[in-house]
This record gives structure tokens, C-alpha cells and sequence, in this order.
């Protein structure tokens, strides 16, 4: 019996790894350019269709394509165009029953003739639902049977061995953006329609976070009465710990607030801060921001102002007090 080989692997050749790398990405890039120039009356024919859907846009795909087929449906959903993915295999145990009259169906096979895919060709015939297919096979019984076919042939795959679905799926992907943005720019969506698919990013933040939405309010809001010491206004910024404290009259309306800086400035003045009235060392009429306001606002309007802090106030009644560390917590800072 032959020893095993001992001798030692060798360490892969940082040029052969480049060069492989460098080979993927131009593969790639040229079925995009291709792509781009055989795009025709079906591309705008696929948009008119999902443009003139009621219902929503029904993704499906298996194997790789499934995997590029799901992405699409989530980009078609954040950019207006409501729709979801359905596996074909599923599909074809149940889940076409998700399908509607008024939707309109996408399906991803290279080949064209995924028999999983292939399955489901009579039930959207029966419910009489369009087909777009993206597919690199204009003959196969895929293309054939669809609505529209969009052509996402490309000249080889960047696998050396032309197994693995590589530049195939990214030409798949471009085309299925291609047809996301162009619906999007149709529709006129909106930076603020972007923001209500996507409230938990940072875009979503920006634009829907309110300062009611950040603010503190009801007990945990400092606030004292004008009749108040400076003393009683030390001990409620203290245990509020924002800073500051806001002033009230007998309405409760906002006539002024108490700062650390307010404090310096009546030290240097030598006053007596157990006996002082509130209101001779006060700021009044300070800055003060509404509680619809957005939130990114009230961080601008801090940043021009110098300041941490802001009462929130509706005609004249104080809301609460919104602060930069709020915002910077909830990501608008």
C-alpha cells in the first residue's frame, strides 16, 4: 500500500487568484452591456403590463433564479410596485392558490424549461394572468408560453467550467432592476415614499421620525412654575438630568427656560440661589419647536443654535423637550 503524500501544499498563486477574479467581473460586466443593447419593444411591453397591474406582481423561480427571483420582488416592493416571491416547487403544491386574476406573474429560468416552472403554465393560462419571463432561451416552452419574454442570453458564464449560473443571474438581476427603476420613475415615487417601505433605515428615519416621536414628556419633563426659587429649579434639572429646566405661568404656557449656562451667568452675578426668583435669571422667549416637526429638523435647527436641548411646544403649551442625545439615539443626529 502506497504512504500517503506528505509533501507540503502549496500556497495559491496570488496572480492566478487574481486573474480569475478580474476574468468574473469582465464575464459579467460584458452580459450587462449586452443586455443593454437588445433592449426592446418587450422590455417596454413588460413595463406597460406591471404598470396597468391592480393586483400584485408574483415572482417566481427555482434554484438560482429563485434566489435572484426573491431579491427582485423585494426591490419591486420597496419601490412601489407591490409583490412577493413564490418558489416554484411550492407553487406547484399549494402556494399558486396565492395568485390572483388581477396580478401579474415574473418568472425566472435560464433554460426556459425548469419543469417546476413548466407545472404551473396551466393554472396562470386558466386565471388568465399575464407571463413575463426572463429567460436566455427565446425558443424554450418557457418563452413560448409567456406574455412577454425578455432575452437574458448571454454568451457564456463566467464558471470556467460553464456550470455555475454566474453571469446569467447577474444579467437576470440587472434586467429585473432595469424594469423595478423604470416603474418606479413612471410612478414619480418619492424619496418619502422610499422612506414609508423602509422605516427602519436611516433614509425612513429622516423623513418619518417626528419630534413627538423622540421628545420626553409628562413627568419626565423638567418643568417648574414661575414662582419658583432657583434653588427648586437646581434640584428638578438635577433630577430630570437634561440640563435644563423649562418655566411655566399659572396656564401652563412657556415663558422661559433655566440652563447650566443661565446658572454660570447668575453665579458671576453673585446672587443668592436659595432665595432668587426663577424669574429674574431666566431666558426668555427661547427657541421652540413643534412637536409635528420632524425630527431631523429639530437637529438643524440645534446645530444653527448651539444647543442641546429644545422645548416642545403647540400654541404656547409645552409638550415636552426634545434633546440632540434623543435624536442621536433614534439615528437622525
Amino acid at each position: 500500500m502506497a504512504a500517503p503524500d506528505s509533501s507540503p501544499e502549496l500556497p495559491p498563486d496570488p496572480a492566478s487568484l487574481l486573474n480569475l477574479g478580474r476574468s468574473v467581473i469582465r464575464i459579467e460586466a460584458e452580459a450587462v452591456a449586452q443586455l443593454e443593447e437588445r433592449l426592446d419593444d418587450n422590455f417596454v411591453q413588460a413595463c406597460q403590463l406591471l404598470l396597468a397591474c391592480q393586483g400584485r406582481i408574483v415572482v417566481c423561480g427555482i434554484g438560482k433564479s429563485g434566489h435572484i427571483g426573491a431579491k427582485l420582488a423585494a426591490t419591486f416592493a420597496s419601490t412601489g410596485s407591490p409583490a412577493f416571491f413564490v418558489h416554484a416547487a411550492e407553487a406547484s403544491h399549494g402556494d399558486l392558490g396565492m395568485l390572483r386574476h388581477d396580478d401579474v406573474v415574473v418568472a425566472l429560468s435560464y433554460s426556459g424549461s425548469s419543469s417546476e416552472l413548466l407545472a404551473l403554465i396551466p393554472g396562470i393560462r386558466q386565471m388568465g394572468v399575464p407571463l413575463i419571463s426572463l429567460c436566455g432561451e427565446p425558443e424554450s416552452p418557457l418563452a413560448k408560453a409567456s406574455t412577454v419574454i425578455l432575452d437574458t442570453r448571454v454568451e457564456r458564464e463566467a464558471c470556467p467550467l460553464g456550470l455555475a449560473p454566474t453571469a446569467s443571474t447577474t444579467a437576470a438581476l440587472a434586467l429585473g432592476d432595469a424594469l423595478a427603476i423604470a416603474l418606479l420613475g413612471e410612478r414619480g415615487f418619492t424619496e418619502q415614499d422610499f422612506a414609508r417601505s423602509h422605516p427602519g433605515g436611516r433614509l425612513g428615519r429622516r423623513l418619518l421620525l417626528r419630534v413627538s416621536d423622540v421628545m420626553v414628556q409628562g413627568e419626565s419633563s423638567p418643568r417648574i412654575m414661575d414662582s419658583a426659587t432657583l434653588m427648586t429649579a437646581l434640584m428638578e434639572i438635577s433630577s430630570k438630568g437634561l440640563g435644563m429646566v423649562t418655566v411655566l405661568d399659572e396656564h401652563d404656557q412657556l415663558i422661559g427656560i433655566f440652563t447650566d449656562g443661565d446658572l454660570r451667568r447668575a453665579l458671576e452675578r453673585g446672587v443668592d440661589i436659595r432665595s432668587v426668583n426663577i424669574g429674574t435669571v431666566m431666558t426668555t422667549d427661547p427657541a421652540t419647536i413643534t412637536s409635528d416637526t420632524l425630527a431631523v429638523d429639530a437637529v438643524a435647527l440645534m446645530q444653527t443654535l448651539r444647543i442641546t436641548s429644545l422645548p416642545v411646544v403647540n400654541d404656547r403649551r409645552l409638550q415636552g423637550v426634545v434633546t440632540m442625545h434623543a435624536l442621536l439615539v433614534a439615528g437622525v443626529a
